[in-house]
This record gives C-alpha cells, structure tokens and sequence, in this order.
C-alpha cells in the first residue's frame, strides 16, 4: 500500500482509540524523532491493528496483558488501557485480564499493572469497579483445576505436570490449584480471551517458549483459529519487537504442524 494510504489508515485506526477529537499522542515527538511517530501510525496501526482476524478489543486486551507482563512501558500500559475501554471493554473485563498477568508474570507485574489502572479508571470516575465472583473458594479447587487444565490445554498441559512430578510436585498443585482452578476458572473473560492475552504475554516476555506452546495449543483447543493465533504473535512484533515475534511465531509453526500431523493420523 502506498505510504499515505497506510498513514491515513492508521489514523483512523488510532482515533478509535483515542477519540476523533482527542490530541495526537505522539506529538511530542515531533521536535526530536517526527519519523518515530509516523512510523507507529503506518506500522503499529496501519499494518497491525487494521489486519483482520481479531477485533479492535482483542488486540486492545492482548496489548494491556502483554505490557503488563513486559513490565517497564508503563506510559504505553495507561495509553492502552484507557484505548480498551474506548473501544467497549468492560472496566470489570479489563481488571480480570490484568489479575491474569499473575500467571504469565508474576504478582509484582499484575499489582504494577493494577495500580495504573486504578488512575485510569480514577479519572473516569469509573471506581469502584465490581468484579464478578470468582469460583467458591471452599469447593475442590484441585479437582476444579484438572478439569480446566484438561478442557483448555489438553494432553500439552498434562505433560506440563506430569514432568514435574519427579522434583517438583508442589509446583505441579500450584499450577492446577491456583492457575487453573482459581484464575482460569473465574467467570470473565472467556477462556478464548483468556488464551489470547496468555498467548501475547508470553511470546512479548521471549522468556516462555515451551508455555507458549502449551497455550497455543489452548487458543486453538477453546475455539480459537489458526489465524487468530498468528495474528496475535504477530502483533507482538510492534509493542515487543521483531525478534520476539519470529520466536513466537517458530513455536506457532510447530504447534500447527503438530495438529496437521495429529489429524492426518
């Protein structure tokens, strides 16, 4: 496409984030690095988020989940975050894919992520947000967890566990106790989105390949397409570089070749 038709194209993509009448936000570059800036519009917009094969929402939560786990694009985080709710995301929707980044990164990543969403939520005066309940507490959260472990992961994710049977069996429990029987269990959002913001997370932190292959296994086994896990690796590329997208693209090759296989068989 011709670079103005890219440029034009991101600018519409982008003002469905921000508003028609909201400021441009990468003004401020204007002084120092203008091609930075028209960079972000025609690659970042134009190219990645005018692609089809996820709506503005998904992309929007899997950018939130994804620079929550990175942990250090705090400005890029609240831009994004107030671009979700923009776009239809719940402010109950948007806090439980956060408290998701528990699982691909850790409490201080999620808490972090929290608070920057508090003074976004803050200054719409959207607080307090109610969450919905999460799984009865006092139920079989062991026997919860093997059942969610097994409907979204399959035979990758018991292999998972199986393998920490011998040094780590603990680990193994946690993982089905807390991961899939309290956070993957809650009631939003759905397992599909839940899969979708996993998948972003870890091809952005670059650090979790064979987990990313457990939950490219899981987009696709929870009514997830082929291409809606490329396109989500594929976004990876703007808001975490080129280099964790081919790698999470490697392992998206692999996954596909091995469900080819699977079902020729």
């Amino acid at each position: 496409m011709p670079t103005q038709d890219r440029y034009q194209r991101g600018l519409a993509q982008l003002g469905l984030l921000i508003g028609a009448d909201a400021p441009f936000p990468l003004a401020s570059l204007a002084d120092i690095a203008p091609d930075l800036a028209r960079f972000a519009v025609e690659f970042g917009y134009g190219d990645i988020h005018s692609r089809p094969g996820l709506s503005l929402r998904q992309r929007q939560l899997a950018t939130v989940v994804a620079l929550s786990a990175i942990g250090h694009a705090q400005p890029q985080l609240e831009f994004h975050l107030a671009g979700a709710l923009n776009v239809g995301v719940a402010p109950q929707e948007l806090v439980e894919c956060l408290l998701h980044v528990v699982i691909c990164a850790g409490f201080p990543a999620a808490l972090n992520a929290i608070a920057t969403a508090k003074q976004v939520l803050a200054q719409r005066g959207l607080l307090p947000v109610a969450s919905p309940l999460g799984p009865d507490a006092g139920a079989d959260r062991y026997a919860r967890g093997r059942l969610a472990l097994a409907a979204i992961d399959g035979a990758a994710g018991e292999a998972v566990i199986d393998s920490l049977q011998d040094i780590a069996p603990d680990l193994a429990r946690f993982i089905i106790e807390f991961g899939f029987g309290d956070l993957f269990s809650r009631p939003l959002p759905d397992l599909l989105t839940r899969e979708i913001v996993t998948v972003a997370a870890f091809t952005a932190l670059g650090t979790c390949l064979p987990q990313l292959r457990v939950h490219a296994h899981g987009l696709l086994n929870v009514g997830g397409s082929r291409e809606m896990l490329v396109e989500t690796v594929m976004q990876m590329a703007a808001y975490a570089g080129f280099p964790a997208a081919l790698n999470g693209m490697a392992v998206v090759r692999e996954v596909l070749a091995e469900r080819d296989g699977a079902a020729a068989h």
